[in-house]
């Protein structure tokens, strides 16, 4: 199947920064004395701030110090994700390179604020790749709503089912999924639920699974099943 662009999502599957946003999460806890209950943590990947919010009072009770965890918490990853560059997942720079080459636009879906965005596409050096893009900030609905996904390949001028995107999170997948797109997900912290392996779409361990072809727009496995096109 041929593409006519190519959306992707950032933390978790450019950015090797989710990790380090858990990790900052439970150290804020800690701090204040709250035991965090990671699969409440998990159902917040790629959600917008206020659902995170929204989710993790629900998870721990209407007396999580929230706001208070929050600042700690950004303090945090600030220090360790948005001041210096965070490595890489595997395949990003190849797999982006090589769409770039054949002439495809490529556009960032991310739940993270534009300019927060901006600032860590600039740090790993991936700014020039994107013709677009999107943060969480200039959508009314977050993921796992499709808002997001219809208006970065509206902004390119794209129809969805000509679009593939490239996602780590279940909220994300489903973003995708509901606009419309073709989608790759590469798990990052959470292995994609059996309801979500339903859905149908691929899932890969890397992005390093995939190439982009010669011909353009074409993606094509290059692991497990040599040769096969998406």
């Amino acid at each position: 199947m041929t593409f006519h662009a190519a959306i992707f999502d950032m933390d978790g599957l450019l950015l090797d920064t989710e990790r380090i946003c858990r990790d900052c999460f439970l150290q804020a806890g800690k701090l204040v004395g709250v035991e965090i209950d990671l699969d409440v943590y998990h159902t917040c990947i790629g959600n917008p701030e206020p659902i995170t919010r929204a989710k993790l009072i629900a998870g721990h009770g209407d007396d999580f110090p929230y706001e208070e965890i929050r600042a700690i918490w950004w303090e945090l990853y600030h220090e360790a994700a948005m001041s210096k560059p965070v490595p890489l997942k595997p395949g990003v720079e190849s797999l982006l390179q090589a769409i770039a080459d054949a002439n495809t636009p490529i556009a960032l879906a991310t739940s993270t604020r534009y300019q927060n965005a901006l600032t860590k596409l600039g740090h790993a050096g991936l700014t020039d790749y994107f013709d677009l893009v999107v943060g969480g900030d200039q959508v009314s609905q977050g993921k796992p709503h499709p808002e997001i996904y219809l208006k970065a390949a509206g902004d390119l001028g794209k129809s969805p089912e000509d679009c593939i995107a490239f996602e780590d999170s279940e909220n994300g997948v489903r973003a995708a999924l509901a606009a419309g797109l073709h989608v790759i997900q590469v798990p990052d912290l959470v292995p994609p639920s059996a309801d979500l392996k339903a859905a149908g779409h691929t899932i890969v361990d890397s992005l390093l699974d995939f190439r982009w072809g010669h011909a353009p727009g074409r993606l094509v496995r290059c692991r497990g099943l040599a040769g096969h096109e998406t």
